[in-house]
């Protein structure tokens, strides 16, 4: 068993005796009551499980705690907790969410898009964003509103 330190949304934080192969997703849900992360294949597929890691999108499934001491995470519920990033206004405006389910893994992989390339072209759009499944297949409102977040 470890005890693991590292940022999480701005903050320091502990986690003692987790063992240090299990996934960030689930300290992150069982350990931290951070449940915007989702749990979708496991397998580090669908991206429903992407947070942000030294602020980089990653798959919190398939890395271990024992990987990310000194780092620091960033959750949907510390990407922007007065929802007024622009992704959050454009996902808005764009009416993405149906199911809702794979949007905070959406949210957080188009954000670090938008981090490296402030201008991205549908084509860099669809390279980024390939790596998140939705089931409701909002695909275009997804590529609509990182379209509209970037012109803001």
């Amino acid at each position: 068993m470890a005890t693991i330190s590292f940022q999480l949304n701005g903050k320091t934080v502990s986690v003692k005796d987790v063992d240090a192969q299990m996934p960030l997703l689930w300290v992150l849900r069982d350990h931290l009551n951070m449940t915007g992360t989702k749990y979708g294949c496991g397998i580090a597929m669908c991206g429903a499980c992407t947070v942000h890691m030294n602020g980089s999108a990653v798959r919190s499934c398939s890395i271990p705690i024992s990987s990310i001491e000194g780092s620091k995470i960033t959750t949907i519920e510390g990407f922007s907790p007065n929802m007024d990033h622009p992704l959050q206004k454009a996902w808005i405006e764009h009416d993405v969410p149906q199911c809702g389910y794979c949007q905070a893994g959406q949210i957080m992989s188009a954000a670090a898009l938008l981090a490296e390339n402030a201008k991205p072209s549908d084509e860099d759009i669809d390279i980024a964003m390939s790596g998140n499944i939705c089931r409701c297949g909002t695909y275009n409102r997804i590529k609509a509103a990182i379209k509209t977040a970037s012109n803001q």
